[in-house]
């Protein structure tokens, strides 16, 4: 199928992946975005070559890598700063590296740059207020009085997805885990040569995402999910790291800018039944959403993406499409979301203690096959 009416509800890295990848077939792609600043935080993200990988395909990779830093393996620590592993990282595209630590900013900005090059429409500030599927279309009355009808419906709108929760109102929903991210920019000393991870009750990652800028993020048990007030942000997450590596002390003796640190406390949700309702189809984290301790949740978005596009240009249905792309995502997407919680709860005692530097090797084994 081509030539199709496209929403896409949620303008983030799965969102806009999937307007690249549909106006490659010709189909008029509309993306909503509830934000009017479309903003996203000022950290970092990693990625791996699964990603290189789909960046590639997509025609971005050179854009993609203009704006990121590159390495070839991820340095496993022992709680006191010992490091105990060096694992290495597949290079899938040949002439780059195996991974990246990117500027959240700067992945939107390349991704928003071609997604409103490639022809698609980006409206902001505007959500759908009804989505009506009846079988050879949906109708969509939007936020601001408008209304429209699409071939096809795409909700790429996150953990919380809006969509989701209305076409598919019994599906499963997110759950806290009992631990948060932490993450803040720092200066990148000269040696910081690739992911460098810190084991421990409280997990610390050091991440080089330009020549000059790393990010840190802290894992800790969160107990009861409590809210932590902007003012002091940095002194709370500075002694969150009371008990860490005199490395990483010294470092997070730089976190002083209460508005830099950004907090997320962590959920996790896979959705074991259908993916779809109709013609309408989720993606991304409102299918599957990952804690962060195996570096994929916005790799298997962007993954998504590309492979819903192929299989409705193969299809001869929409509902025939969808079915194939949840066939060809699922257990991919699955392994991630449970491996990742697996490590959560490893580090929150609820489970077994699960072996970084196996698991990580594990991930990149599993990332390498073709998607």
């Amino acid at each position: 199928m081509r030539n199709l009416a496209i929403l896409v509800i949620g303008g983030g890295i799965g969102g806009l992946t999937a307007a690249i990848s549909l106006r490659r077939d010709d189909h008029a792609v509309t993306v909503i975005e509830k934000d009017p600043d479309w903003a996203v935080y000022g950290v970092g993200i990693i990625q791996q070559g699964n990603v290189l990988r789909a960046m590639h395909q997509l025609g971005l990779l050179d854009d993609y890598m203009e704006a990121s830093v590159g390495f070839d393996f991820v340095a496993i620590h022992a709680p006191d700063g010992t490091q105990v592993a060096k694992v290495p990282s597949p290079r899938l595209v040949e002439g780059y590296p195996a991974n990246v630590g990117i500027g959240r900013p700067a992945l939107h900005k390349v991704l928003g740059d071609r997604a409103i090059a490639s022809g698609a429409e980006v409206r902001l500030g505007v959500t759908a207020s009804e989505i009506t599927e009846d079988g050879a279309g949906v109708n969509v009355r939007f936020s601001d009085g408008s209304e429209g009808r699409y071939a096809i419906v795409i909700g790429a709108d996150g953990v919380y997805s809006d969509t989701r929760q209305k076409v598919m109102p019994d599906a499963e929903t997110p759950d806290y885990t009992g631990q948060a991210v932490w993450r803040y920019n720092l200066p990148r000393p000269a040696d910081l040569d690739a992911l460098h991870v810190y084991n421990g009750p409280t997990g610390v990652g050091l991440v080089p995402m330009s020549a000059d800028l790393m990010y840190m993020y802290v894992t800790t048990p969160e107990p009861g999910n409590p809210w932590y007030e902007k003012e002091g942000l940095a002194q709370t997450m500075r002694a969150k790291l009371a008990g860490a590596s005199p490395q990483i002390r010294e470092l997070a003796e730089q976190i002083t800018d209460d508005e830099g640190v950004v907090y997320r406390p962590l959920e996790g949700m896979m959705l074991y039944g259908p993916w779809s309702k109709g013609r309408v189809v989720l993606l991304g984290d409102a299918v599957h959403a990952t804690t962060p301790h195996l570096g994929q949740g916005a790799g298997m978005a962007i993954e998504d993406s590309i492979v819903l596009a192929e299989e409705l240009a193969k299809a001869a249905t929409p509902e025939e499409a969808f079915e194939a792309y949840r066939e060809r995502r699922f257990a991919r997407c699955q392994y991630i979301v449970e491996s990742s919680l697996a490590i959560c709860h490893g580090q929150l005692g609820k489970g077994p203690p699960i072996d970084n530097h196996k698991a990580t090797a594990e991930m990149f084994e599993v990332t390498a096959q073709p998607i």
